[in-house]
């Protein structure tokens, strides 16, 4: 009877010294990881497009207070974009863009006086560069709304002009002429992330371009008096397009947080 008590009393004391051990032992605090970065890095980008485009005024050195422009309109035409940019956050991105805006057709009249009208024909295009500045306005579905502005250059072309005249029945004629412009652009759009990498946008975009000039115009017989290119004063024009943006750099995937396995010892 007495060893079952010896031996039940030592059993007692093994486990109360092994409990004693563990509740001295350090607990190791559980590792989370680290937080999911916020989207930044290099992108790429690319925009096609077309225009609407519109002209405030037509100036020529031989307009008198007898002429009246009745119309002064452009067709629509194709836009191809290229750019690069930076992300720096969730919210505001930066790009720098070139694009090339195909030859828009203009078709203007005017009347001079009661007796006479003259109409004009010929082509617009331009070469644009703009630095872009964008704010993105939250994510929701994988769907995220922009504003942006952009200042720059466009490079504006005049040609194919050709002025017909019915006072007396007569053609003249313009050579392509080309002028540099101060531009500026109002961006908005919505984008749809398609992965970490893959962006694509459909946006509107007022831009103004400034001015355009055609050539001296000249009789079909090539004579002239006076220099009298005609004058497009304040060219704007709302534009639709489709882009697609690809991140150089993506963001790492992150995972829940998570806990280190239990540290095992021996001994």
């Amino acid at each position: 009877m007495v060893s079952v008590r010896v031996v039940a009393f030592v059993a007692l004391a093994a486990m109360s010294l092994t409990a004693a051990r563990a509740a001295d032992m350090p607990q190791l605090p559980p590792v989370y990881a680290p937080p999911i970065p916020e989207a930044s890095g290099w992108y790429l980008r690319g925009d096609i497009g077309m225009s609407n485009q519109k002209v405030k005024k037509l100036d020529n050195a031989l307009f008198t207070s007898a002429v009246r422009v009745v119309h002064k309109d452009f067709d629509s035409a194709p836009i191809f974009g290229l750019g690069i940019g930076y992300q720096f956050n969730n919210w505001l991105r930066f790009d720098v863009t070139g694009e090339y805006r195909g030859k828009a057709n203009f078709h203007g009249f005017d009347i001079v006086g009661t007796t006479s009208t003259n109409e004009y024909r010929g082509s617009k295009s331009e070469w644009l560069a703009l630095a872009n500045v964008y704010v993105d306005l939250g994510t929701w579905y994988s769907f995220t709304p922009f504003v942006g502005v952009g200042i720059g250059a466009s490079y504006n072309t005049i040609s194919n002009f050709m002025d017909v005249g019915t006072m007396t029945p007569s053609v003249a004629y313009a050579d392509t002429a080309s002028k540099w412009n101060f531009a500026w652009a109002a961006h908005a759009g919505v984008a749809y992330k398609v992965n970490s990498s893959l962006s694509l946008e459909f946006a509107y975009r007022y831009v103004s371009l400034g001015d355009a000039m055609s050539g001296d115009i000249k009789t079909f017989q090539g004579v002239n008096n006076i220099y009298n290119p005609l004058h497009f004063k304040d060219i704007t024009s709302h534009d639709l397009r489709f882009g697609v943006r690809w991140m150089l750099e993506p963001p790492m995937k992150h995972h829940d947080p998570y806990l280190l396995p239990p540290l095992m010892r021996r001994g």
